[in-house]
């Protein structure tokens, strides 16, 4: 299962690509498996459908437990750092936290869950999240994990996609100095949501909350009630596993599905070859669970590798900057990862943070969510990697599941910024704006994929042809991923950026028109257009156009409530970073709004906005180009 030379990078490569089903076969033989499959693949991009490993039964808790609580029963499993360093962190075994999830998986059968039911997991990064992760997929219940930090009108919406009947929720969080009160937000958005029966809520800040009789159960009350003994429900390969929102290019957010199989093979072959993990070593990445990089690479990736994966529920910058570097040094941690956005934040805070701190266990550095810049590169190696330690560019989706394009760590040559080469199994294209493939290297385009991998996303939750139509239908046979890319002249990747209608902030993909929508709520709005632009530290910030009423005033009392009703509707994630009032927004004869001048606008490229003539009203733009120069 794990490369450990070029040679055999390019071995494995080709042989992935000449017989791809014999290849991941022999990957996936490597698991434990209730019945074996019938056939490795069935797919079809036209109509989309996808199937890997036909017939197959598994439970993908087996994987990740059973087989190692019964080898190393006292190994770490996870290592829990709380938000005040003051604290002491908590070492869960392979053995306790089978246990604990066999103890949740009952409670929940207890309240009525059973596979295929959608369960909504809201709750700050404590051993709890995880262990009701595995809960769910112990039983066959499918878990939507809601990043902490949603409003309570994103959550509804999003228990209500998936008509969730149970809500696994905290009292409250803490990150950093701030104190959060989860189960207050969790009340707010049950209001509008019908089909929740039940919610349990884990004791965690001992914030007061409402509990009501019959609805609200405590965590620690329930599992004194069951045993310890749960049965791993048998799943199809091709059952769903999860389901994760994410913002799409329009309003609504889209539940991509993951089945149990082929995310489960991906994931753990990516995790172990990716970091070229060995046994022992310490893996830590600072992602929450509430987005897929928590999902795969610090939950089932590590796990089902018998890994030990680091969680911590606090801040890169609290108390101090130097609050990741004391994490690594307390648990000598071999393996980082994290996102370019904490590295640049980071650097900000200078080098006192870091220079006396213990990195010497560092043996591999990772970054996720967004190309890192070659700044944050060069940073990121000399001053953590100590100039020793490989860095792993990873590029990959949501709806990927798994690392697409990276280097193997101490393997594959990198350069900075760049993604370098594909994985196994991952078969790419760079298409023209027409679909037409662009051959040879130093040249860039669209970028696609060609055949599918095993964790490529099955759906979107409700709404088959929403998936077809958002990644299979913009190049026919292709699935489509939203990114520019360039393919230098070594035949390396280097992703540009989104050119689609989403931004990424922070490493976080946020629609333009979710944005949109929730600042046309405000009741001064008229219209808005929103679009990402450069940002020294999130990687790209929200500039937000906004037209008003005749009656409101375009003051900074206006901006603060606009960023109260984003942060109240979406979160406080989606907040404009610059808010620009205008008379008028550049748009065409048959009304579509040009994002592309806009965008150039923000980005301050005021020369090059390319023809405006056929705008119906060209001399909003120019207007627009004024009142950017003098924005504050």
């Amino acid at each position: 299962m794990r490369i450990k030379t070029i040679e055999e990078y390019h071995q494995a490569y080709q042989e992935s690509v000449k017989d791809p089903e014999t290849f991941w076969a022999g990957i996936a033989q490597e698991f434990q498996w209730k019945k074996p499959w019938t056939k490795v693949l069935d797919w079809n991009f036209e109509d989309y459908q996808v199937k890997w490993f036909r017939n197959g039964k598994l439970n993908i808790t087996e994987n990740c437990l059973d087989r190692h609580a019964a080898s190393k029963p006292n190994h770490p499993a996870i290592i829990w750092e709380p938000n005040d360093p003051e604290d002491e962190p908590e070492i869960i075994t392979y053995k306790i936290l089978l246990d604990r999830v066999c103890r949740f998986a009952n409670v929940l059968k207890k309240h009525g869950v059973s596979k295929g039911d959608r369960v909504c997991i809201y709750m700050p990064m404590i051993p709890e999240l995880a262990v009701a992760v595995l809960a769910c997929a112990r039983i066959g219940a499918i878990h939507s994990v809601i990043f902490g930090g949603f409003s309570a009108h994103s959550i509804s919406d999003r228990i209500n996609d998936s008509q969730c009947e149970l809500v696994i929720t905290t009292d409250g969080s803490i990150r950093g100095s701030k104190h959060i009160p989860m189960k207050d937000t969790v009340d707010d958005a049950l209001i509008a949501c019908p089909t929740v029966k039940k919610v349990i809520v884990a004791t965690h800040t001992r914030t007061p909350v409402s509990m009501i009789k019959g609805r609200d159960f405590w965590w620690e009350s329930e599992i004194k009630k069951v045993e310890a003994e749960c049965p791993a429900e048998e799943m199809d390969a091709e059952d769903p596993l999860f389901i994760l929102y994410t913002s799409g290019s329009t309003g609504k957010p889209k539940g991509v599905v993951h089945t149990c199989g082929g995310y489960m093979v991906y994931t753990s072959y990516t995790f172990e070859n990716v970091f070229q993990y060995n046994p022992g070593d310490v893996f830590f990445c600072t992602a929450d669970v509430g987005w897929i990089t928590g999902h795969s690479y610090l939950v089932y990736g590590p796990l089902l590798s018998g890994a030990i994966s680091v969680m911590f529920e606090g801040v890169p910058t609290y108390p101090d900057a130097g609050r990741l570097w004391d994490i690594v040094a307390r648990h000598k941690v071999n393996i980082l990862y994290t996102a370019p956005t904490a590295i640049r934040s980071l650097m900000g805070f200078g080098l006192e943070y870091v220079q006396d701190k213990d990195l010497s266990s560092l043996k591999v550095l990772g970054s996720v969510g967004e190309p890192i810049n070659e700044e944050a590169w060069y940073w990121y190696h000399e001053h953590i990697g100590k100039g020793k330690c490989p860095i792993v560019d990873t590029w990959w989706q949501t709806e990927t599941g798994g690392i697409m394009i990276s280097p193997l760590a101490g393997i594959t040559p990198t350069k900075p910024s760049f993604a370098t080469l594909p994985l196994p199994g991952v078969q790419l294209a760079l298409v023209d704006e027409n679909g037409t493939v662009i051959e040879g290297n130093s040249v860039s385009g669209n970028l696609c994929i060609t055949f599918p991998w095993p964790s490529i996303i099955r759906t979107t939750w409700g709404d088959h042809e929403r998936c077809k139509s958002t990644y299979f239908s913009t190049y026919p046979g292709r699935y489509f991923t939203g990114d520019g890319c360039l393919r230098d002249k070594d035949g390396y990747y280097r992703i540009t950026g989104r050119v689609d209608d989403v931004i990424n902030v922070s490493g976080h993909r946020i629609g333009t028109a979710e944005v949109e929508n929730a600042i046309n709520s405000h009741t001064g709005v008229v219209e808005s257009a929103v679009v990402g632009y450069p940002h020294d530290v999130k990687g790209q910030g929200v500039h937000a156009f906004v037209i008003l009423e005749e009656d409101q005033e375009a003051n900074s009392m206006m901006k603060r409530d606009i960023l109260m009703t984003v942060s109240r509707i979406i979160g406080p994630i989606a907040k404009p970073d610059k808010i620009q009032f205008v008379k008028g927004l550049p748009k065409t004869r048959s009304g579509k709004i040009m994002r592309r001048i806009l965008r150039k606008i923000a980005e301050g490229e005021f020369n090059s906005l390319g023809d405006t003539s056929t705008l119906l009203d060209p001399s909003v733009v120019e207007e627009i180009v004024e009142g950017s120069k003098n924005l504050d």
